[in-house]
């Protein structure tokens, strides 16, 4: 008897971050497991240029996504510099409550400033993100961004050292992901050693009574 020969077909892979779907060509959902796509956002945000990467997971025979990079096209960065004013910009990395991010800031500012004050600027950005990011999970981050939260609150917050035109993150991208399970045990370990030292402090305090 002939082996049947197996056949791709479209699977449907949901998008939660965007509240969309996308169809992927494949023979099986487990083969889709892993891999990125790339969507294209710019109608989403009406016409600001960008793309989302996002990785493909496989959760009870139901594909999803979860976001790992949100990156700016140049075309729209060019339109947002303008004759008279000076751009700033900056890459670092800095942690978030379920992993490691790499982030590139782009500011504008509404008139052309020294150097000094870009510097400035350049340095508070930098402080002001890595403490409103530290506390927060990738997917609530790459979700303030779509909706220009964490752009308007880091931009009032730079307003102190200068005014700015435009704020916004170039690239944002999830490098590494923290595993949970690995982080309690070293948290309960720092516990029971503090805990320890506590109970000696105690005893030699009762000693020398």
């Amino acid at each position: 008897m002939a082996q049947t020969k197996k056949k791709r077909k479209f699977f449907d892979v949901e998008i939660p971050l965007i509240s969309k779907t996308t169809h992927l060509y494949a023979f099986n959902a487990e083969e889709l497991e892993g891999k990125q796509i790339i969507y294209d956002l710019t109608r989403i945000l009406r016409g600001k240029g960008a793309l989302l990467k996002a990785k493909v997971i496989l959760d009870q025979e139901k594909l999803t996504t979860k976001a790992t990079e949100l990156k700016i096209l140049p075309y729209f960065l060019k339109r947002m510099v303008r004759k008279g004013t000076n751009y700033v910009e900056d890459s670092f990395t800095t942690n978030c409550a379920d992993g490691e991010l790499l982030i590139k800031p782009f500011l504008v500012t509404r008139r052309k400033v020294s150097r000094a004050v870009r510097k400035a600027l350049r340095e508070k950005a930098k402080e002001e993100l890595t403490e409103y990011l530290k506390n927060k999970d990738s997917e609530t981050i790459f979700d303030e961004i779509l909706q220009n939260r964490l752009q308007k609150t880091i931009s009032l917050k730079l307003k102190k050292v200068y005014p700015l035109s435009t704020c916004e993150i170039r690239i944002i991208t999830l490098k590494k992901e923290l595993d949970s399970k690995e982080e309690k045990p070293k948290e309960t370990k720092k516990k029971v050693v503090k805990e320890e030292k506590v109970e000696e402090k105690k005893e030699t305090t009762t000693k020398k009574e």
